[in-house]
């Protein structure tokens, strides 16, 4: 049986929740839901449901690694990965795969955000495990669809027919809506909010990345000698800027023909917006 690895991504400046969410100090950060736990150590108690005996790697900006080692003291330091600068999803998650092939070439990976709302862990945690069962042994992506309760214009979309309980193909990745399109999505049926969670066994995702995001892969090719060595962050400083600033929904999963969805029958929110926190708390944010 594969290890099962954790990738949190917790990059982000939750710009949508300024002034509460700030550069200095964005939202996974912090307490938002006055729960007395933060978005991230909830996140991470979270998967701790999924597979307590996971490894856990957080990627984040280099200014926030103080907060990761504040709030999860547990996860080793050399699992907490520094991003120079952001350059979005899809070099973040090729980082973090090129960092595990050197601990461990058969893992099994799920990729996350830091900062969405799941409060049913344990079905949460069902759903996820049958995703890994799915992926440890064939070259498959699978990612989490949530069922629509509103024409959301905030959220992308996937198209995935049939989908009920089980893991089914995806027809297609849709971006953004507008409200009009929104509404047809949900007439229609078969279409999901998209969760940005993400499953994968590691030489499927190194395979797809270099089909469809060559240039990444070279850049991280030149950074291998150096992880887990005193070079790497200077290395890393020197290279990953280089790295085209893209997102791993643009770079994989609108081309790969090896992406299923897995439909998450929770609660969840991204916590994207004030409405979305107040609509959860009861209270004004402050």
């Amino acid at each position: 049986m594969k290890t099962n690895h954790i990738v949190i991504m917790a990059g982000g400046v939750g710009s949508r929740l300024y002034p509460v969410s700030t550069p200095e100090h964005p939202k996974q950060f912090i307490d938002l839901l006055g729960c007395g736990k933060t978005l991230i150590q909830l996140t991470y108690e979270r998967f701790l449901h999924v597979d307590p005996q996971a490894r856990f790697w957080v990627v984040t900006s280099e200014r926030y690694i103080h907060f990761v080692r504040e709030q999860l003291p547990l996860i080793p330091e050399d699992q907490i990965l520094a991003e120079p600068e952001a350059r979005n999803t899809a070099p973040c998650i090729a980082y973090a795969c090129w960092k595990i092939r050197r601990k461990d070439p058969q893992a099994n990976i799920v990729v996350t955000p830091s900062d969405a709302y799941v409060p049913d862990c344990e079905a949460f945690a069902h759903t996820m495990q049958t995703a890994l069962a799915f992926t440890e042994d064939r070259p498959a992506i699978v990612c989490v669809g949530i069922h629509p309760d509103s024409p959301h214009t905030g959220y992308g979309y996937i198209h995935a027919p049939g989908a009920t309980d089980g893991i089914v193909k995806v027809a297609s990745f849709k971006e953004k809506p507008s409200l009009e399109v929104a509404e047809s999505y949900l007439a229609a049926g078969g279409y999901f909010w998209n969760a940005g969670i993400f499953v994968w066994n590691l030489d499927t995702i190194e395979t797809e990345l270099r089909r469809h995001a060559p240039q990444i892969c070279g850049v991280m090719d030149e950074l291998a000698p150096a992880l887990f060595t005193p070079a790497e962050q200077t290395e890393l400083a020197r290279l990953f800027p280089t790295c085209e600033k893209i997102s791993i929904d643009y770079a994989v999963m609108e081309k790969s023909d090896q992406v299923y969805m897995i439909p998450g029958h929770w609660a969840w929110s991204d916590l994207g917006s004030f409405e979305a926190v107040e609509r959860i708390t009861g209270k004004k944010l402050k």
